[in-house]
């Protein structure tokens, strides 16, 4: 799309765009869309916006409400996920929802330990009190990063079902005990031949606990009866995980599609977890537009990479809708570098020639765009060009760079909320840096 904004183009959307006004109904278009899909991929163009998180908080109620959705599943790590899944339960022993949210230490902490996720998990967790423990909502993770955590947790369940087999595991990964809690060091030594690799002990650790699943899953009762999947989920993702961190010392598109093919194998497993038990699993996934908008419309799968957007419609078909969100400018939580405090920070007025600038020109301010309708609308947005991606990072100073890629909005996503400017997420540890953030003039003085 040229710099200059297509007059026709702004036109045809304005005539199909459904706008936000903050009543009950806004969404209504949405979830006709939505219609009888058993997965609905909701993305967000940040990790630190706060109306992305309240927005796809409010839309995923209503799916478990009058959908009958089943399972909300994150792009969060596995074992801190599941401690949450416990407390919304009514298991586990935390007594509240922010200490439910403890187990998100690991840096960028505000990506689940934020205001808004505090309020989501409260409310899963008093709809599942209503309801029988049949139907009642889980909340899982699909990431890979927490290695040593899910080691920790393979070895936590041996020791009460099987005292024996915790032994051998622990055995088997002992191979990380020389890293410091650092898989990238373990990555690195791995890739270079400067230490063993771990491939073949974490196998075989997996393949012991899958033989063994069904056994343990007869024991006396003194686990829940979640407990062997957890462990055995917990196994595989120490077996991914050790694959991506050799990966990424020597290739990003490996790294990134060992990333995003676990994380479409998690969700395989929750839907077969739960068919297996009779229940017809239906998913919310929460995860980064560049995860569930399909790769195959971006420049993303023109370099060989592929996201669990396109594996899971490859997969499922029609029973997908995936939904992306945009905004123009406001303020974000993200950090300068990785592994650095979160700070509050100006987003720029999105690029000429983006589809956020385009949507900015629409001049209607928050909208819907259902991009399975044919017309004018749809048919102009299919020409390619730059979306924003903000991460846990965000550095304006590079923003074309560090930020933009090229993709085909209507292949991308089913539908699109744009928001025009939006606000940063809050931290449940607003520190002082956080406090200091700067704020545009056009946010009330205030609040």
């Amino acid at each position: 799309m040229p710099a200059t904004v297509d007059r026709a183009l702004s036109h045809a959307i304005r005539a199909v765009a459904r706008p936000l006004v903050g009543a009950p109904g806004d969404f209504d278009p949405l979830l006709a869309l939505v219609g009888t899909a058993r997965y609905v991929l909701i993305g967000e163009a940040s990790h630190g916006t706060h109306e992305f998180y309240r927005i796809r908080a409010e839309i995923t109620k209503r799916l478990i409400r009058e959908k009958g959705f089943t399972s909300v599943a994150v792009e969060a790590d596995w074992p801190d996920a599941y401690r949450v899944n416990r407390y919304i339960r009514g298991r586990g022993s935390d007594s509240d929802a922010t200490q439910a949210l403890d187990g998100f230490k690991r840096f960028p902490q505000w990506m689940w330990r934020n205001a808004d996720v505090l309020d989501f998990v409260g409310w899963l967790r008093a709809y599942n009190d209503g309801v029988p423990d049949t139907t009642q909502v889980g909340f899982y993770g699909l990431d890979l990063y927490a290695l040593y955590a899910s080691i920790a947790a393979v070895l936590g369940y041996l020791r009460v079902v099987d005292p024996e087999a915790a032994l051998r595991a622990r055995y088997r990964y002992s191979c990380f005990d020389h890293f410091g809690e650092d898989p990238q060091a373990y990555g690195y030594a791995a890739r270079f031949g400067l230490a063993p690799s771990c491939e073949a002990a974490v196998v075989e650790q997996l393949a012991e606990l899958h033989r063994s699943a069904a056994e343990y899953a007869r024991r006396d009762g003194r686990l829940e009866p979640d407990e062997p999947f957890f462990a055995e989920q917990s196994a595989r993702l120490v077996r991914n995980a050790e694959r991506y961190y050799r990966a990424m010392m020597s290739s990003r598109v490996d790294s990134w599609n060992l990333r995003d093919q676990h994380m479409a194998e998690t969700l395989d497993a929750l839907v077969a977890l739960h068919a297996g038990r009779g229940r017809r699993e239906k998913v919310v996934v929460w995860a980064h537009n560049s995860h569930l908008g399909d790769a195959r419309a971006t420049e993303m799968g023109a370099g060989g990479e592929l996201n669990v957007g396109q594996l899971v419609r490859q997969r499922y078909g029609r029973d997908v809708v995936s939904v992306g969100f945009l905004t123009y400018d406001g303020t974000v939580t993200a950090a300068s570098n990785w592994d650095e405090p979160a700070e509050r920070k100006v987003v720029r007025p999105a690029l000429p020639g983006s589809y956020e600038a385009l949507l900015h020109e629409v001049g209607r301010g928050n909208l819907l765009l259902d991009l399975t309708t044919p017309g004018p609308a749809t048919r102009g947005l299919e020409e390619p060009c730059l979306e924003r991606a903000i991460g846990v990072i965000y550095r304006p100073e590079t923003e074309r760079l560090s930020h933009y890629f090229q993709a085909c909005l209507p292949r991308q996503f089913d539908g699109v909320l744009y928001y025009d400017t939006t606000r940063a997420v809050e931290p449940m540890e607003r520190t002082g840096l956080w406090e200091r953030g700067e704020v545009p003039e056009t946010f009330p003085s205030s609040l």
